[in-house]
């Protein structure tokens, strides 16, 4: 996977499939038989979102194609459907109320990071002292989706939160380091916040904070992008941000906003009344 100059997201997921499979059947993934993949398969998907399944069955035919050079007819067994859904999104005053319910500051600050510059949460994990220029307050996002590094903002609230965190611990390199033990120890740590303990927070503050909607650290992302729509922010501006390859992708965004709804309203009202045309009645 390294040489193929996969990323380490993918190489981390792609390594999960196999351990998956290998640990549901306790065998040798190549002593599978056909019979067991479907099995396996088959429970994964009542288990598992489609996106799952489908970062599965990539990773495994890799494994099977380039590791055991096995020839593997995937559509015999598991062809996830196209699904386009429509993410849940927060409002300002839940992610205002998602901040400011988190018990620990570090917690705080890193929500706030992430919401207000449109973050992945591997992005905002990575975050490094060098990262940040204070003077022209923008960050520089390195080795983001696809290996492609970006330019964003960075809020002044932001930037004083970041620098109070930091003046906290210290850290040479990182601004959310494992937090665990002494401030001796975290100043010294060799790795950052841990993605699963940042994902079982998330899922503690929308409790406390009665939130019903099927949110994660992701949907911080999605909020952050509606809500630079809807102050008028273009498209092509917002996939910029947000580094998206494609247009196409960013545009799920327009059927996230009633500005949206509410524009496309008006702009048909427009057109219609240009006609300049009243039908008689008969």
């Amino acid at each position: 996977l390294k040489l193929r100059g996969y990323s380490d997201g993918t190489i981390d997921v792609y390594a999960r499939a196999v351990r998956r499979i290998t640990e549901y059947f306790d065998a040798v993934p190549d002593q599978l038989t056909i019979e067991q993949r479907e099995v396996y398969f088959a429970n994964l998907v009542d288990s598992h979102s489609w996106s799952i399944v489908r970062i599965d069955r990539n990773g495994l035919q890799f494994f099977w194609k380039y590791i055991l050079k096995t020839d593997w007819e995937w559509l015999n067994i598991i062809k996830p459907p196209k699904v386009q859904t429509l993410p849940d999104i927060l409002t300002i005053a839940e992610v205002s109320k998602l901040i400011l319910s988190a018990r620990h500051y570090r917690f705080r600050v890193f929500i706030l990071a992430t919401y207000s510059m449109g973050l992945r949460l591997s992005e905002a994990l990575a975050l490094e002292v060098g990262d940040i220029d204070g003077a022209r307050k923008r960050v520089h996002i390195h080795r983001g989706k696809g290996n492609k590094d970006r330019i964003v903002p960075l809020p002044d609230v932001t930037y004083s939160a970041l620098r109070s965190l930091w003046q906290k611990h210290h850290h040479p390199r990182l601004l959310f380091p494992n937090a665990v033990g002494s401030p001796e120890k975290i100043c010294q740590a060799t790795t950052h916040m841990d993605k699963g303990g940042v994902h079982r927070m998330i899922k503690v503050l929308l409790t406390e904070c009665g939130i019903k909607k099927k949110i994660s650290t992701h949907s911080l992302r999605h909020s952050f992008a509606r809500h630079l729509l809807e102050q008028g922010l273009s498209l092509r501006h917002i996939q910029g941000l947000l580094g998206h390859s494609s247009p196409t992708t960013t545009a799920i965004y327009a059927h996230l906003t009633d500005i949206t709804e509410q524009s496309s309203s008006e702009a048909m009202n427009l057109l219609a009344d240009a006609l300049n045309v009243t039908p008689r009645k008969v």
